[in-house]
């Protein structure tokens, strides 16, 4: 099927419908998520900055904030209600990656195997950082889909950097609100100073990140939408995160 203009939609004249491209960035949306959960949260690098010198920063930033523009993404091609959906997936898959490694690595090792102090520096779990980290995946990446929503209704359509750049700034405020305290606060090494502005830099840095993604988010939404051959509104959308149809 060619590529169709889209025309607009409530978000509720789609219910219980197939669209071609959801399936795929539903799949998108939870690899990132879990990747870089994975692969960068545990390590800490460091990049050159004049004036600066070496700055350091979890490497998970440089990926992590791509789930929030696939999250853009979905509000925006295919409204809250399966934006919520992917948000679902993503918050059980998150749980199921959690319990998965607890119980791998608490696993008895092989007497001939000797990577086990290795493996527990890679994939060993503070329970507190776990739990902060799903509590505030969950509630950013719902304040980031309820803003962009309401903003979409609100402007007509109009100004997308704005409802994306908008919905962030909201969504990555409450992510870092919620998880720094909840997993660093009191801490040993963590003073309320350090908490506070290590909380600030990672929210600026991820604001900034998607600001400087919004070229390829705009083709990627102009894509979708010509090729779903729909441009849904939330008009008279139940907001409550607590469901899963759509």
């Amino acid at each position: 099927m060619d590529e169709a203009t889209p025309h607009r939609v409530t978000a509720s004249a789609l219910h219980g419908k197939n669209l071609r491209y959801y399936d795929f960035v539903m799949a998108a949306f939870v690899a990132i998520l879990l990747l870089s959960n994975v692969l960068g949260a545990g390590k800490v690098a460091q990049i050159w900055l004049p004036g600066v010198g070496y700055w350091p920063f979890g490497a998970g930033i440089l990926f992590f904030p791509v789930s929030y523009v696939i999250g853009d993404v979905l509000t925006e091609v295919y409204g809250y209600a399966r934006a919520r959906r992917v948000i679902w997936a993503g918050f059980a898959a998150t749980i199921f990656m959690a319990v998965m490694a607890w119980v791998v690595v608490a696993l008895p090792p092989a007497p001939d195997w000797t990577n086990q102090a290795s493996y527990e520096a890679v994939f060993g779990q503070v329970p507190r950082i776990v739990v902060a980290s799903m509590c505030a995946f969950w509630a950013g990446e719902f304040v980031n889909s309820y803003v962009l929503a309401r903003m979409k209704v609100a402007t007509g359509g109009k100004h997308l950097w704005m409802r994306t750049i908008g919905s962030t700034v909201a969504g990555q405020g409450v992510d870092s609100l919620i998880f720094y305290p909840m997993a660093f606060w009191g801490a040993e090494g963590w003073t309320t100073q350090l908490v506070l502005t290590v909380l600030v830099t990672q929210w600026v840095l991820k604001v900034s990140w998607e600001a400087l993604l919004t070229p390829v988010t705009y083709v990627v939404v102009g894509w979708l939408k010509r090729a779903e051959g729909v441009d849904v509104y939330d008009d008279g959308t139940d907001f409550t995160p607590f469901g899963a149809s759509v």
